[in-house]
């Protein structure tokens, strides 16, 4: 934490139950995106870090405690943690906020809710079972076994390090892999102050912190040999360099990328609750989630006093410091994100687009020296404009007008990404068909943003591979193994003929 005279707060890496300086002595500052202003110090890793991560990893998987341990014991350990999380969600959820400048309202409530990964998982730690397969052989009996893959490489994102994190960890834990973590280097502090919990409940080794950024550290640990499983979410274009670094090795991947998902109101839609969930959709988290509902699709019978409704509502959205509960929109994360978001603005309004709200700077004591957006409305926008086919990361959103149900799901769909969509409308047969039509992983109706550990999320075409949550997502840490017992004591047959 800051001192009284401004000192940085220091961290170590985790690796091997033990905390560490980088290899090369090196590192980087961690900045409070409220103040523009340095926080924390944290170690700039490198390959020589991720091998002895990767090794420690490694060492835990094959030998001491955690191999030992029965399924339900791995359980009951993963239910300590789970408890631990609850009782210190408040100091997480703090340091998120100076390290990503997310709002401390919606960061207490995640940092609570992320426990029920781990929880849930726990619970599925004993519930991994085989089969037994009545076999065409005679004399044979047959059966299949899931085991754990061995050491996972985990690369989490800024926005939400931890509960993205807890998505991926929970389950592999679960199956009984071990880790390396890779957070982001805007965003590694968090990260780092889970491990002091980590470190009390799991055995030396399991998960291992490696610090640093995305060309070395993570590439490295892409690329290393001994990772069996990259778990990786952040920009579809990383992702697929991910993708390629991980096929070099013939690694699975799990992979949750971009979006740039249709948020679609109909006019037998209820109309103040659309507009809420279209704020929530855009604006929550500054608009920094791969769910976002940036592009705004309205039928053109309401178009004119839904986006009126819109804009009255937006305006009066409290801007400032993201440490307090009055707060509704904070800051953006980091600079690049900060000269991105204005870039695309800049690019809506040079495609003619027409902006209904915000589309700068905002003024005023209450946003300190931090990187602030306004929410912003363009009107007028064609769906084959760069502000409604590229994922802006940001509180801006592209207000599209429809006729039917045909154009709707045509234009929902005239994307690269599939991630989420939602649907508003009063009509239930409108509700499975557009819910059967639309490209998505997740298509929400009549709300937005919800997400479950009992549920399974994940993208369909550039929003990626896989699935996270939910109770088949495990079998994504686990591989399948086939037993062959000869059971007649016959004599063999020619053993040069395949039986």
């Amino acid at each position: 934490m800051e001192g009284s005279a401004g000192a940085l707060a220091r961290y170590r890496m985790f690796i091997g139950g033990e905390w560490a300086d980088a290899a090369s002595g090196r590192t980087f500052e961690s900045f409070n995106p409220y103040t523009a202003r340095p926080w924390a110090e944290v170690p700039e890793g490198g390959a020589d870090d991720v091998d002895r991560a990767v090794e420690a990893a490694d060492a835990a998987f094959r030998t001491g405690d955690w191999p030992a341990l029965t399924a339900t014991a791995r359980g009951h350990m993963m239910r300590r943690l789970a408890d631990a999380i609850v009782e210190n969600a408040d100091h997480l959820a703090e340091i998120e906020v100076r390290d990503n400048g997310k709002l401390i309202a919606e960061m207490s409530a995640q940092c609570k809710y992320m426990a029920q990964w781990y929880y849930y998982y726990a619970g599925l730690c004993d519930k991994i079972e085989g089969s037994v397969i009545p076999i065409d052989k005679p004399g044979h009996f047959n059966y299949t076994l899931w085991e754990p893959l061995g050491v996972c490489a985990c690369i989490v994102p800024w926005n939400s390090p931890l509960l993205l994190l807890a998505w991926k960890l929970a389950p592999l834990l679960a199956a009984g892999n071990t880790a390396v973590v890779k957070p982001s280097e805007y965003t590694s502090a968090s990260t780092l102050e889970f491990m002091k919990i980590v470190e009390r409940i799991l055995p030396p080794g399991v998960v291992n912190v490696v610090t640093g950024f995305g060309a070395d550290a993570g590439r490295a640990l892409v690329e290393h040999p001994r990772v069996a499983k990259v778990a990786f979410t952040g920009s579809d274009a990383t992702g697929a360099a991910v993708y390629a670094g991980a096929a070099r090795h013939l690694k699975r991947v799990t992979m949750e990328l971009g979006g740039k998902s249709p948020n679609i109101v109909f006019d037998d839609a209820h109309m103040d609750n659309a507009v809420k969930g279209v704020i929530s959709g855009i604006f929550a988290a500054t608009g920094q989630t791969c769910i976002a509902g940036s592009r705004l699709l309205v039928q053109d019978t309401i178009h004119d006093a839904f986006v009126e409704k819109l804009v009255a509502l937006a305006r009066t959205a409290r801007i400032g410091n993201p440490a307090s509960f009055e707060t509704q929109v904070g800051p953006v994360t980091n600079t690049m994100q900060y000269e991105k978001v204005l870039g695309y603005m800049s690019v809506a309004v040079e495609e003619g687009a027409e902006t209904a709200l915000g589309g700068g700077v905002p003024e005023g004591p209450e946003i300190g020296d931090g990187w602030f957006v306004e929410p912003t409305i363009f009107t007028g926008v064609r769906n084959d404009m760069r502000i409604a086919q590229e994922e802006v990361f940001g509180p801006v959103l592209s207000v599209i007008p429809f006729h039917d149900e045909d154009e709707a799901v045509a234009i929902g769909n005239d994307v690269v990404y599939g991630l989420a969509a939602g649907v508003w409308t009063g009509s239930m047969g409108r509700a499975l068909g557009m819910a059967s039509r639309l490209e998505a992983g997740t298509v929400w109706v009549n709300t937005y943003r919800a997400v479950s550990y009992l549920s399974p999320f994940g993208g369909y075409k550039r929003s990626g591979i896989g699935r996270e949550s939910g109770q088949d997502m495990i079998r994504e840490y686990l591989q399948q193994k086939s037993v062959w017992i000869e059971t007649s004591g016959a004599e063999a047959a020619n053993p040069f003929v395949l039986r």
